[in-house]
């Protein structure tokens, strides 16, 4: 009888890939995860409870086959796994190691909700993945028949790319805008090397070239060419800018020497692990290095940094939030993984404010401690300042993580007729992502708000499917 591949999570508890210890991962840039052995994921995939209705697929925003690729890679159908994972996600070697799965697939794992420690799902679909590239099993894109249209995209991010690889795949010619010098957005310049190593992300941009997308890099639109012109090149536009205007913190001496924004910081950072030259960075202005550093902010950003900061050879790393561990919108890994690194949470706590010396130079934050009172609009309780106790916490950097806000696209772009949102956003279609721009789409952060690689991933696959209906129209067909 052939054996049961499956429901073996009562006998074989969860068990993720080795994790390098701390004080070894905290002097490099690489991913502190390992990876399973063939043997090992077999076994991990098959603790899956193959549920009826399974709750980690209705809960992953792309809608991944979770329980089928999980069966084949416990079955040892390991390029059947691959081409179920490839067939709903653009990118699954990249969720598989920044998703927050512990708030989304997971985090709704019927065999955890029942006590027995959750499918380790993001660690088998990395395993899966990076399989398929070493085995050759990823195919460069190949259209069996080239079309005429051509599509713009503003945006080099994981919307963008996502869109542009099943447009190229469809056979559509396209050209893909982005502001900086490599592709790849947040993933290339925002998310640092030890949650995902840059040759991962390059290597996708590298198939997304051979395969035909054309990138016009170091162009920024407004500056070195117009919206209009992009529009009067292409059949159809899709904007994937995401969202970089960083929020201000207003209050005493925020401006000044020391104070910085998580992109700023993170950029320099990601860019040194290029080679770069990187001017603000050498001159000791976005290097941690020797300094006492306190990262403001409670979410995947601020995590980011803080564990930045320790690599960089910080003297000590202190994260303030407003709120306490359980209303963290940060992720609970990453936080975990933060403290075991050294970093020390300061909960319930916010800025009111920046000293310096008489130089003018940074040397601490002066801090509010809070309370919790009441649930808000979100559900969770909201801070409450408690008068007379504030102090002062010492540092030589302040790095701004409070979120980020969309840039003024209708102004910087001379495009008053581009319709945004009473935030800024773009104002799009829910499920078509078009916008009140004739043959225009929007997608990802630039709609959405910050939010997650994820969701620009599926909002990018459903505007390409929306183009090509758009492209394919009887009416326009006819008209050309």
């Amino acid at each position: 009888m052939a054996k049961q591949p499956m429901l073996r999570f009562v006998k074989i508890g969860r068990e993720m890939p080795g994790k390098r210890p701390p004080d070894l991962r905290a002097d490099d840039f690489n991913e502190i995860y390992g990876e399973y052995s063939e043997d090992k994921a077999e076994e991990q995939a098959g603790r899956c409870s193959q549920c009826g209705v399974p709750y980690c697929q209705s809960h992953c925003p792309l809608h991944n086959n979770i329980p089928d690729w999980l069966l084949m890679t416990a079955s040892g159908r390991l390029e059947e796994a691959y081409e179920l994972a490839q067939a709903t996600n653009t990118f699954p070697e990249i969720c598989g190691r920044i998703c927050p799965q512990d708030r989304l697939c997971e985090g709704n794992c019927v065999i955890e909700n029942s006590g027995h420690g959750t499918v380790t799902i993001g660690s088998v679909e990395k395993y899966i993945t990076d399989t398929a590239w070493e085995q050759g099993w990823v195919k460069p894109i190949a259209p069996s028949q080239e079309r005429a249209e051509s599509v713009g995209i503003i945006g080099a991010g994981p919307g963008g790319l996502a869109a542009a690889d099943m447009l190229r795949r469809a056979g559509v010619q396209v050209t893909v805008y982005d502001r900086y010098d490599r592709a790849g957005g947040l993933m290339t310049y925002g998310i640092p090397g030890f949650k995902l190593e840059k040759p991962v992300v390059m290597r996708r941009i590298e198939q997304l070239e051979a395969g035909g997308v054309e990138f016009v890099l170091n162009c920024t639109v407004g500056e070195d060419i117009t919206f209009d012109a992009i529009r009067g090149k292409h059949d159809a536009i899709l904007i994937a800018t995401g969202v970089y205007k960083a929020r201000d913190l207003p209050a005493p001496n925020s401006s000044a020497p020391g104070v910085v924004k998580a992109l700023d910081f993170l950029t320099a950072s990601n860019r040194k692990s290029f080679g770069d030259e990187v001017p603000d960075f050498d001159n000791g202005d976005l290097d941690a290095r020797g300094k006492r550093v306190v990262v403001i902010g409670g979410g995947d950003t601020a995590m980011d940094c803080v564990r930045t900061a320790v690599r960089q050879g910080a003297t000590s790393v202190r994260c303030l939030y407003r709120r306490d561990r359980d209303n963290m919108p940060g992720s609970r890994r990453e936080t975990q993984n933060a403290e075991e690194e050294g970093v020390e949470f300061v909960w319930l706590t916010a800025p009111s404010g920046f000293v310096t010396d008489d130089a003018g130079n940074l040397t601490g934050v002066r801090v509010q401690k809070m309370r919790l009172g009441q649930p808000d609009a979100t559900g969770r309780r909201a801070p409450e300042l408690i008068e007379g106790a504030d102090y002062t916490e010492e540092a030589e950097l302040a790095i701004m993580a409070l979120g980020f806000e969309a840039e003024d696209l209708p102004t910087l772009w001379g495009a008053p007729e581009l319709t945004v949102t009473r935030w800024g956003t773009i104002k799009a279609k829910f499920n078509t992502h078009e916008t009140d721009l004739p043959g225009v789409w929007a997608v990802g952060d630039i709609v959405r708000g910050a939010s997650l690689v994820v969701w620009a991933i599926r909002d990018g696959r459903e505007a390409a499917d929306s183009i090509l209906k758009y492209l394919s129209a009887p009416a326009r067909v006819a008209a050309e």
